[in-house]
């Protein structure tokens, strides 16, 4: 094992001032865990964006700190009866990045518990190209599908259809053939999001700038929100009956002002989305459907490859909006 490793490390001056390097950190620094894994791919999503910006929120409270919600990688070393070295494992989520040194890094070191096994299907890059984005859209998929959601149903709709949420999901519902329609606010990729599957391209406007009834004309048989606010209040109004919103996100602002109509005259359901704290029984179940319905073309073609050096820039593009897809890590790049 090398005595030095490089890593994304924050850390916080006598003003609590966040700063944020790419720095060989020793390998007697990593945290106590059961399981070392050597790094291979990782991740850039919203919330370390916040962390890297300054740590806003508050979501890391101690210091020195590697970010990084998500990794994939090879077991190095292993006290864990689940894993031997030279297994290849992902992990999302478990507030690793946020209390736990994350997988902006060439090694860390987690419990056993915390990891999956990748499925053969997949490689450690493609594993990074899903991440905790792609592992959410999965969770929404499987809990819609839960609730009754079928093709024959109707259209469902993907709110913030260009981010990572969003175009993974709108490619695996096309596969598994829905018809889907995705609303987004960057009119300028709507080819892209028809590559991966929308038969239909809505400019987000249409749902959060306008004053919305109640009840609408029912168009909606189920739908993946990750942006909350005004446009998931204009959803509500606009679902069939019986039809079931997955809320995961809040891209929109965390308030929802509607009315309880669509719930009590319709039947409507919001189904809450967690990635965080799965229990591990269901990410190993989420995982294996990944690799069955998730066309790794599309996952190809939304894919961005990146290194630790593009990390800064990266957190601050994300924070505005400015990602599309997804963007891979290469820590060894």
């Amino acid at each position: 094992m090398s005595d030095t490793f490089k890593a994304v490390l924050l850390e916080q001056d006598e003003n609590d001032e966040v700063s944020a390097s790419i720095t060989d950190v020793a390998s007697d620094a990593l945290p106590e865990g059961e399981v070392t894994v050597a790094v291979e791919y990782s991740t850039v999503n919203f919330k370390d964006g916040l962390v890297i910006n300054g740590n806003v929120g508050r979501l890391v409270r101690e210091f020195p700190h590697v970010p990084g919600i998500d990794f994939a990688g090879t077991v190095e070393a292993s006290d864990n009866s689940m894993f031997v070295p030279g297994d290849k494992v992902v992990l999302t989520g478990w507030r690793v990045g946020e209390i736990y040194w994350g997988g902006l890094s060439q090694k860390v070191r987690v419990k056993g518990d915390w990891l999956v096994a990748l499925p053969d299907a997949l490689n450690t890059r493609q594993a990074m190209a899903v991440g905790t984005a792609g592992f959410t859209s999965m969770l929404c998929v499987d809990a819609l599908e839960a609730h009754g959601l079928a093709p024959e149903n109707g259209e469902v709709l993907v709110t913030g259809g260009a981010g990572g949420v969003g175009s993974v999901a709108i490619a695996i519902l096309a596969k598994r053939g829905y018809t889907v329609a995705a609303s987004s606010g960057r009119r300028e990729l709507t080819d892209y999001l028809m590559e991966l599957g929308a038969a239909e391209v809505l400019d987000r406007a249409g749902l959060s700038g306008i004053e919305s009834r109640p009840l609408e004309r029912e168009r909606w048989a189920g739908c993946i929100d990750v942006v909350a606010g005004k446009t998931l209040a204009a959803v509500l109004a606009q679902m069939k009956y019986g039809g079931s919103v997955a809320s995961c996100g809040l891209a929109g602002g965390n308030t929802l002002e509607t009315t309880v109509l669509p719930f009590l005259l319709r039947g409507v359901n919001i189904l809450g989305i967690d990635s965080v704290m799965q229990p591990a029984e269901n990410r190993r179940h989420i995982w294996r459907r990944i690799a069955e319905d998730l066309p790794l073309d599309k996952l190809d073609a939304m894919t961005n490859l990146a290194t630790l050096a593009d990390v800064p820039e990266l957190a601050k593009a994300i924070l505005k909006g400015e990602v599309r897809g997804r963007t891979v890590i290469d820590v060894n790049g």
